[in-house]
């Protein structure tokens, strides 16, 4: 019997989760500086391309922290709207950088969709076009965050993951999972295997916008919160294996 998957029956390859968002912080696209780190993006973009190939539909949403922070250049006088807005062009520069990797180190065919229109880069963020295209086997790389300002490229991947019918939210850090402290300045800081979006909200723990963790909350979708630089963990965690932290919220959608 064949190996291969028929993205366009929809069936099921041999792991946890059908169907991800994967949300990649965009400070890490820069190796911790300003711009593009290519030995980032050839990591990243090959950790993707090992997943798709085994049949599971992967959507991205990339922030842009490594060229712009609206809510850092406001403290600095810039008016909070036009610096968002900067950050979002930010996403767009990171998102084709990923589609460039996937596609000519890779062979892997992606779309990508910008909340804000740009019709000679990318196509404009339709649901169900992007539904297609997961089930046609494309990566589908969203841009532009929300295209309104105020709103966290995190709060993006968690709207983006409920409309397009993800089944989890994989939201890749440069830590192993969720702290009681942040590990960096407390060595006594414990990580938790599994937490509820209550939890989080209520320790007020800093791993992602407080928006988008009630936004799962509320309609039951789990994160799963882990280390990019680990190699082979993006594949892990869309198998279901036990690795980072586990977001989830009791009675709603089933984990592996």
């Amino acid at each position: 019997m064949s190996a291969e998957v028929d993205h366009e029956r929809g069936e099921d390859p041999a792991h946890g989760y059908r169907r991800v968002m994967l949300k990649l912080g965009g400070e890490m696209f820069g190796g911790g500086g300003v711009g593009v780190d290519p030995d980032v993006v050839q990591t990243v973009s090959r950790q993707i391309a090992a997943v798709v190939r085994t049949g599971a539909q992967v959507a991205v949403v990339i922030g842009g922290g490594n060229f712009f922070r609206g809510a850092e250049l406001q403290q600095r006088g810039m008016d909070r709207s036009r610096a968002d807005y900067m950050g979002m062009l930010g996403t767009v520069m990171n998102c084709l950088a990923l589609q460039d990797f996937l596609e000519r180190e890779h062979g892997i065919e992606t779309r990508v969709q910008t909340a804000i229109t740009m019709g000679q880069i990318a196509e404009s963020y339709i649901p169900r076009r992007a539904i297609r295209h997961l089930e046609k086997g494309r990566v589908v790389i969203f841009g532009g965050g929300a295209g309104m300002p105020y709103f966290s490229t995190d709060t993006t991947a968690a709207q983006r993951a409920l409309e397009i019918g993800c089944e989890v939210v994989l939201m890749a850090k440069a830590v192993d999972g969720i702290y009681t402290a942040d590990p960096k300045v407390d060595p006594d800081a414990l990580m938790f295997d599994n937490i509820t979006h209550r939890e989080v909200l209520e320790r007020g723990l800093n791993v992602a916008d407080a928006t988008a963790f009630s936004l799962c909350m509320d309609n039951n979708m789990p994160i799963m919160v882990f280390n990019l630089l680990t190699e082979g963990n993006i594949a892990r965690a869309v198998r279901g294996e036990k690795i980072g932290t586990l977001v989830s919220t009791p009675g709603g959608r089933p984990s592996f």
